[in-house]
């Protein structure tokens, strides 16, 4: 796998890749210019749209921020464009003030669901992780992300603010229904720490997630490979699977089917 042909160079977003090249457990590898995941697409540049847009043909965007996330950094270049369809799915998730696990409202919208959990549900997710408190809290905005992805009407883009810890989860879900290896899916976790200098970087150009860098050292935000292992882990061990929890929400057989025309050669 040559990590250096599924990056994807924009002016506006630094965590941008192709969900292509990577390997398959039957030998094969996933196929290039359908999926692709990114950071936030708010500083995109007409030069980036006319890439993705036009040469790209981006048709699809999965915005998993959470609603504060989204008015408070306004609309991003994409809603403006006819062609391309957004996707706001939330996950209420990532890593702080409003993003994550700290206990925020903003004009009376509370950020995350759990900001009044009971100790009990707490002490789960200490053992399970909050990437799984993301599929335990909106499985149906997990389904719709994964069945948004697979849409066959030109290509699909996820994101949410760094790229990381959201869309990581789901892009991990779809590259195990895709029958990629886990080598493989824990790979594509951990690239984005080669663009974390830049990613951290654009999300401090920004008031809404300032404040939460700041108050952490930058090696606290590099993914591990043992963050998604876990959650693959507890997956397996409390469902059987990925596809085993996606079949207990809803999950078809004909939905992996669409996703897997989407992403394998």
């Amino acid at each position: 796998m040559n990590d250096f042909t599924r990056w994807i160079d924009l002016e506006g977003a630094v965590n941008v890749r192709d969900l292509g090249g990577l390997a398959t457990v039957d030998g094969g590898t996933t196929r290039f210019g359908r999926v692709y995941r990114s950071d936030n697409l708010q500083g995109l540049t007409e030069r980036d749209v006319e890439l993705l847009v036009g040469e790209l043909k981006l048709r699809h965007v999965v915005d998993l921020r959470s609603g504060p996330e989204v008015r408070l950094e306004g609309p991003g270049p994409l809603t403006a464009v006819p062609e391309v369809n957004i996707h706001h799915l939330t996950l209420f998730a990532e890593g702080g003030r409003y993003t994550d696990v700290e206990a925020d409202t903003i004009d009376g919208d509370k950020v995350l669901p759990w900001t009044e959990r009971v100790e009990e549900d707490l002490e789960e997710l200490r053992v399970t992780g909050f990437y799984y408190g993301y599929l335990r809290d909106r499985p149906d905005s997990v389904l719709a992300a994964l069945r948004t992805l697979a849409r066959d009407d030109g290509a699909a883009i996820v994101h949410c603010a760094a790229g990381k810890d959201r869309t990581g989860v789901v892009s991990a879900l779809a590259l195990e229904i895709a029958g990629a290896t886990r080598e493989a899916i824990v790979a594509d976790y951990v690239a984005t720490g080669d663009r974390l200098e830049g990613i951290l970087a654009r999300l401090r150009a920004s008031d809404t997630y300032r404040d939460d860098l700041d108050s952490r050292p930058a090696d606290d935000h590099r993914p591990r490979p043992e963050y998604i292992r876990q959650f693959l882990h507890v997956l397996d061990d409390r469902f059987g699977g990925p596809l085993a929890w996606l079949a207990s929400h809803g999950w078809t057989e004909a939905d992996s089917r669409a996703l897997r025309s989407r992403l394998r050669d």
